[in-house]
C-alpha cells in the first residue's frame, strides 16, 4: 500500500526541483517485479504519477485526490488497486489551492496522457476522495465520454456553496468564545495575513487549553464550541485550519475578496447560554455573485450517465455523511460503513468498491448496498440499511440519526486532545 506515497513523494521532489520531465520510478518493494511506475509534468504545470501492473487487467483507475495537496505521510489503501491488476494514474493539480473545475481538467488530462503513452484501456474508472470526490464528480459531468464508471469515497458532494457550512459555523462560534482571530470570519484571514498553521494551533490552545491542562474557562470554551458545532474534539483543529486558510484561499485567490458564505438565520444551540451566543455571534450574508461563481466551479448537477458508486463512513468527522444526501445521479448506488474515520477507510472496502463497480459496468447488473456488503469476505464494516439525513447539517436544523449518534459517540470517546 506504499505505492501512492512513493509515487507522490517523487512528484513532490520533482516539484521542488523545478523539473519538467517524465521519469520511470522504482516501484515500492511491495510491488517489485509486479508494476512499472512513472512520473512527469504536463503542459499546464501539473505533476502526475502512473503505475502499470506487469499483469495488467486492461482497466485504468484515474484518481482525484483530496486537497489541496497530496498527503504523502499516511498510507492510502486504494493503492491496492494496482496490486489487484488495475493501472493507476493521478494528477497533483496545477494549483495548490482551491479550484474544482481546474482540478477536474487536470484529472482528465492525466487520463489523456495515459492513453497517449499506453493506449486506450478497456475500461476507465474515475475515483475521487474527499475534496477529490467533488473534483471527480465534476470531471464526470464535464468530460462525460472519458469514464466507464465513477467511485466517490468520503466525497464533498454538497459542493463548495454548501459543503463548508459547518466550517462557517465553527469559525463564527470559535470567534465568539475565543476572540483571537481577525474578522470578518467569512474571509478566513485578511489577504496579507502572515499567520501560520502553527500560530493558529497556539491560539486555539490559548482558548481551549490542552488535555490534562485546562483551566475552568478553557474547559467551558471547549465544551461550548464542541456542543454547538457537534464536531469531535480530535478534529476541531483541522476544521478550524480549513475554516481559516481554505476560506482565505477561496475568498482572496478565487473570488477577488467577495464573500460566498452566509450564516443568516442559523440558530446555534447546545451552549451554556444559547441566547447570548445567538445575539453575539457574527452574522453575514453572501455576495450573490461570489456564491454564483463558487457554485459554478464546485456544485454538482448529478448529470452523469455512467454508473456511480459512493462509499462514506457514517461517523466521518471531516466530510459529514450528509454530503451523500446532497448528491443525485441517474445510476447511483450509495454505501455506508460504521467507521468513524475520513479518508483511511478499510482497505477491504476500497477493494470491494472497485470490484463492485467493475462488475456493474461489465455486466450491466446494478448492485445494491446489501449485495456489495455481502461480497466482502472480511474487513468491511458496511451498514446496508443506513440512509443519510438531509443536507444541510447546520446547528439547530437537522437532528442526527441514531446510527450517527452511535458513531459520533465513539469518536468522542477517543479523548484525544491538542
Amino acid at each position: 500500500m506504499a505505492i501512492t506515497r512513493a509515487l507522490l513523494a517523487a512528484v513532490l521532489l520533482l516539484t521542488l526541483g523545478g523539473a519538467a520531465r517524465s521519469a520511470v520510478l522504482t516501484c515500492p518493494s511491495e510491488l517489485a517485479g509486479r508494476a512499472t511506475c512513472y512520473t512527469g509534468q504536463d503542459e499546464n504545470g501539473a505533476y502526475y504519477a502512473m503505475a502499470v501492473p506487469t499483469h495488467w487487467n486492461g482497466s485504468l483507475v484515474v484518481f482525484a485526490h483530496g486537497g489541496p495537496d497530496f498527503d504523502v505521510s499516511t498510507p492510502e489503501p486504494w493503492a491496492g488497486m494496482v496490486d489487484a491488476g488495475y493501472a493507476w494514474a493521478a494528477s497533483s493539480y496545477r494549483r495548490g489551492g482551491y479550484g474544482v473545475r481546474m482540478a477536474a481538467a487536470d484529472t482528465e488530462n492525466v487520463r489523456r496522457l495515459f492513453v497517449e503513452r499506453f493506449g486506450r484501456p478497456a475500461r476507465t474508472y474515475l475515483h475521487g476522495q474527499s475534496y477529490g470526490g467533488d473534483v471527480a464528480a465534476k470531471a464526470a459531468e464535464v468530460y462525460p465520454g472519458s469514464w466507464d464508471g465513477v467511485l466517490l469515497t468520503s466525497g464533498l458532494l454538497a459542493g463548495g456553496s454548501r459543503g463548508y457550512d459547518h466550517r462557517v459555523d465553527l469559525r463564527v462560534v470559535y470567534q465568539y468564545y475565543c476572540r483571537n482571530l481577525p474578522g470578518p470570519e467569512w474571509q478566513g484571514l485578511p489577504e496579507d495575513s502572515t499567520l501560520t498553521p502553527a500560530e493558529l494551533h497556539d491560539r486555539l490552545t490559548d482558548c481551549v487549553g490542552s488535555a490534562g491542562a485546562r483551566t475552568a474557562v478553557q474547559q467551558r470554551n471547549l465544551d461550548d464550541i464542541l456542543a454547538v458545532t457537534r464536531l469531535p474534539e480530535r478534529t476541531l483543529e483541522v476544521h478550524l485550519q480549513y475554516a481559516t486558510f481554505l476560506f482565505q484561499d477561496i475568498v482572496w485567490k478565487r473570488l477577488g475578496g467577495r464573500n460566498p458564505f452566509s450564516n443568516r438565520g442559523v440558530v446555534y444551540t447546545g451552549s451554556h447560554d444559547d441566547r447570548a451566543l445567538n445575539a453575539g455571534v457574527a452574522r453575514f450574508d453572501a455576495d450573490p455573485t461570489a456564491r454564483r461563481d463558487l457554485s459554478y466551479d464546485s456544485d454538482l448537477t448529478g448529470r452523469v450517465a455512467v454508473p456511480v458508486l459512493t462509499l462514506h463512513a457514517i461517523g466521518d468527522p471531516q466530510v459529514l455523511v450528509e454530503n451523500e444526501a446532497a448528491y443525485r445521479a441517474p445510476n447511483l448506488v450509495r454505501t455506508f460503513t460504521t467507521e468513524t474515520v475520513h479518508s483511511d477507510l478499510s482497505p477491504a472496502e476500497y477493494a470491494t468498491s472497485i470490484a463492485a463497480l467493475d462488475a456493474w459496468v461489465r455486466t450491466g447488473r446494478k448492485p445494491t448496498p446489501r449485495s456489495i456488503a455481502a461480497s466482502c469476505a472480511s474487513g468491511c464494516f458496511y451498514d446496508p440499511e443506513f440512509r443519510p439525513p438531509p443536507y444541510p447539517p447546520r446547528p439547530g436544523e437537522t437532528p442526527m440519526t441514531a446510527a450517527q449518534e452511535r458513531a459520533w459517540s465513539r469518536i468522542a470517546g477517543v479523548g484525544i486532545g491538542f
